[in-house]
């Protein structure tokens, strides 16, 4: 349930008891001038797969995708964007979904679909469009017992 109180304690509250529905409303992230204007819509709600670029931290410019997003903290994991733990270990860091702007979208959801009034072809051909991953050579094996006769 949103407020319309000024108090903080009570803004507060209004976030930790807020049911799916609200929080759902409260991960809308703005989309691009492109998407702006191919759908008529100024924000939509973050969903996994999607592509977004970071607007502020140390990770500013780069552009990834949604592995996870996490209603109970309202926040957004992406893809390739850790931070270092205390003993140096690589951890997901969680980003808020204002520090994010959409660039590409995920169509295979027909809701999201019907909700942007996109044809069904345009939907498939929009998923079907192969991600960036980053990819990485296996380890050269020469030399080793196995390859031996």
């Amino acid at each position: 349930m949103s407020t319309t109180s000024h108090l903080p304690r009570r803004q507060r509250k209004a976030l930790y008891t807020a049911d799916l529905f609200e929080r759902h409303r409260r991960m809308a992230v703005p989309l691009s001038r492109e998407l702006r204007r191919r759908y008529g819509r100024r924000q939509l709600t973050v969903r996994k797969g999607d592509t977004v670029r970071i607007l502020t931290g140390s990770y500013k410019g780069r552009e990834e995708r949604v592995a996870k997003v996490i209603l109970r903290s309202y926040s957004v994991t992406l893809d390739n964007v850790t931070g270092k733990t205390a003993d140096a270990k690589l951890k997901p860091l969680n980003l808020k979904p204002a520090h994010l702007l959409l660039t590409k979208l995920n169509l295979s959801d027909p809701w999201r679909r019907r909700i942007l009034r996109v044809a069904e072809a345009e939907g498939t051909e929009a998923a079907a469009e192969p991600t960036a991953a980053p990819t990485v050579e296996a380890p050269s094996r020469a030399g080793t017992k196995e390859d031996a006769p």
